[in-house]
């Protein structure tokens, strides 16, 4: 099998040819570098052979490093870009970006209320976009912005929608029922996908993540495993304690509801469905 991780980000050293947005500093590169050959080092020892990348925070709205590794490396490289959710005619920009590999679009709530984070005109010209391009309207947020990704979606039946990180259920270290619940009843949407990733970030933390497996099991249950797909959430996930092989290996070898054929759905099938379409 031919894995692919669905969520990696990746930086360099070299601001003068990237620099980073306004409000950033360098200090906020927690590692200093995550470079595309860095990624590589980790990903290859473990049978991944592609990656969606998911524009860095500190890069803004500039999305050329990400356009410039998928360009370096035809074929291993999607990505997931980083446009003004808030601007004007996004569709252009879109348009553009498609053709260079992008086959998603990262929003998240920011500075919005939580029940307001999908309102606005150029917000639905993403989502039409989105459904008539084939490209993913992919969502970093906690469980409370499911609700309004919940009223989203029942507007916007045909736009692709793929939920971050298991929705960040546990980053506080408890798993939460209701959370669980909340986001479970997103299956109702058929084109809802989620993540199942960032594993160092939720529940206890700790490898081999184990205690995650109720939270997993609930979610598979729900969506199928040809809606889910595998992430580490790089370079976040090879920091300290934590390691590329470990969040593998809970797919590969901690679910044992899982059969050979999710596995394959999980660790390959769905995001090459979702992200790798043309590319």
């Amino acid at each position: 099998m031919e894995y692919i991780d669905a969520h990696s980000h990746v930086w360099t050293p070299d601001i003068k040819k990237y620099p980073l947005a306004p409000g950033y500093k360098v200090s906020d590169m927690q590692p200093p570098s995550f470079t595309a050959e860095e990624l590589q080092a980790q990903m290859m020892t473990v049978g991944v052979n592609r990656v969606v990348l998911i524009q860095m925070s500190f890069y803004g709205f500039d999305n050329s490093y990400m356009l410039d590794c998928m360009a370096k490396y035809p074929g291993m490289f999607s990505g997931v870009a980083v446009i003004n959710q808030n601007g004007d005619n996004p569709t252009p920009e879109m348009l553009a970006l498609k053709k260079k590999g992008v086959r998603g679009f990262r929003i998240a709530p920011k500075t919005k209320k939580v029940d307001e984070w999908l309102d606005g005109d150029c917000m639905e010209q993403m989502w039409k976009t989105g459904a008539k391009e084939g490209m993913a309207m992919c969502c970093l947020m906690n469980p409370d912005g499911l609700p309004a990704l919940d009223k989203m979606c029942q507007k916007h039946r045909d736009t692709t929608v793929v939920i971050d990180h298991l929705a960040r259920i546990g980053v506080t270290g408890e798993i939460d029922p209701k959370e669980v619940d909340l986001l479970c009843k997103m299956s109702k949407h058929p084109n809802v996908y989620v993540k199942v990733s960032a594993f160092y970030a939720l529940g206890k933390k700790k490898m081999p993540y184990h205690d995650l497996l109720p939270l997993i099991k609930k979610v598979y249950q729900a969506f199928g495993a040809n809606r889910l797909m595998w992430a580490t959430d790089c370079p976040y996930q090879v920091q300290g304690d934590h390691s590329y092989q470990a969040s593998i290996g809970l797919i590969q070898n901690g679910l044992p509801f899982l059969s050979a054929n999710d596995k394959e759905w999980i660790l390959e099938k769905t995001a090459e469905n979702v992200f790798f379409q043309g590319i």
